[in-house]
């Protein structure tokens, strides 16, 4: 017998816990909706975190210099009035510490310690990711995952210093180019042959790398970070090569850790990583329990195995599937989107349509790598599998259907053909 939903738990308050709340609402749950977010913000947007939070553009000033970010129109997701009129009980600056799936109960504790037992009847655990930190406790070494680590950089970024930038994954890519954009030198660290590895295939990651130097950045691949040095403050960044670098500012972008702890022996399967083994509709091994964004891992039909996507769309998309699934009982419909992300930088909008690595093909359909304007079809087992645009969004996004499905490599390149 289905339980009964009067009392739904969200933990997590971002990107993925919001939309998870507004599409209950929208699909008619007019009950109670907990929101627990670790955070004192309200559900904020990141993707501005690493681009015009930190450059200034668009966020205004105030007497005294910069704007805050706390707050900010540019940062929000929505409006205070949006958020209030969800009607949640909104438990900020509080984290989810244990989970009892048989009485369902969460735990939460609140900044001062004490805890507390929230009941539930459905549970939607979308509690993201935080970054992973470097080993040292020198001043000047910063992560970039939350509106108070863009404050700690913004504050940190100065014309005529050095930064270096550990990992050129997306954002580290984006805090290069922002860092760039207001007049410091910048070198930026990958352990990897090239940018983007897990991303994107190396013939697209070595144009990026040009892209990079092309706009004075110093790019080191290949080699990883042994360590930092300084008298209480960062003064250098010593690599694997054996060289150093001079530093008056460090942002490592070298992964995340999930923020899944809180679910260990609670009956929730985890896989290696720490995410949440979820099914086709989002759902985890527990009944009432479902998942969505950066933790969430599950099998999606068209890639031959199973996803974890740290992606803005993919978490509201899959948060709004997981409370519609939550709420469908036997109606449920399984979540196969076409994942996508962006990144801006230096003025240039990358995108990217499904899986861009690995692949064993790739075909530039539209403009020329050298011109930094393209479109390029990846491939992988003779099917067209992702699809890369830079500084060509409309051709980029007029492709989407062909990964809405299994296509075969020649008919994708075919429509090409017909489109043109």
């Amino acid at each position: 017998m289905r339980h009964t939903l009067n009392d739904i738990v969200i933990v997590g308050a971002g990107m993925a816990g919001l939309h998870a709340a507004e599409a209950l609402r929208e699909n008619g749950f007019d009950g109670r909706i907990t929101l627990i977010g670790d955070e004192p913000h309200r559900p904020y947007s990141r993707p501005p975190l690493s681009k015009e939070a930190l450059t200034g553009v668009g966020m205004g000033t105030a007497e005294d210099g910069p704007a805050p970010l706390a707050g900010h129109r540019a940062l929000r997701l929505r409006d205070d009035a949006a958020v209030d009129a969800l009607g949640l009980d909104l438990r900020l600056g509080a984290r989810a510490t244990g989970l009892d799936t048989r009485r369902r109960r969460v735990t939460v504790t609140g900044t001062g310690g004490t805890a507390e037992e929230v009941g539930y009847d459905g549970l939607i655990v979308a509690s993201g990711a935080r970054a992973r930190r470097p080993d040292t406790d020198l001043d000047g070494v910063h992560v970039l995952r939350t509106l108070d680590d863009a404050e700690a950089v913004r504050a940190a970024l100065a014309p005529g210093g050095h930064a270096v930038v550990v990992g050129a994954g997306f954002v580290g890519a984006e805090v290069a180019a922002s860092a760039r954009a207001v007049g410091m030198e910048v070198t930026l660290v990958e352990a990897a042959a090239t940018p983007l590895t897990r991303v994107v295939d190396p013939r697209i990651g070595r144009i990026l790398t040009d892209l990079h130097r092309e706009n004075g950045v110093d790019v080191r691949l290949g080699t990883g970070v042994t360590g930092f040095e300084g008298h209480r403050r960062v003064e250098r960044v010593r690599l694997a090569d054996g060289t150093a670098i001079e530093a008056s500012l460090v942002v490592a972008g070298m992964g995340v850790h999930l923020n899944t702890e809180w679910l260990r022996g609670s009956g929730v399967d985890l896989l290696a990583d720490g995410s949440v083994a979820c099914d086709e509709y989002a759902a985890a091994s527990v009944p009432n329990v479902y998942a969505a964004g950066d933790l969430a891992n599950w099998p999606h039909p068209r890639y031959g195995g199973r996803l974890r996507l740290e992606h803005w769309t993919n978490a509201s998309e899959q948060a709004e599937a997981a409370a519609r699934n939550l709420l469908a009982g036997e109606g449920r419909t399984p979540f196969a989107p076409v994942p996508y992300f962006w990144s801006d930088q230096y003025g240039m909008k990358v995108q990217l349509l499904g899986q861009g690595a690995p692949a064993d093909r790739a075909a530039f359909v539209h403009g020329r790598p050298e011109d930094r304007k393209f479109v390029a079809f990846l491939g992988r087992g003779g099917l067209l599998t992702g699809i890369l645009g830079l500084r060509s969004t409309p051709r980029t996004m007029r492709y989407r259907p062909l990964l809405e499905r299994p296509t075969p490599w020649e008919e994708a390149l075919a429509a090409v053909g017909g489109a043109r």
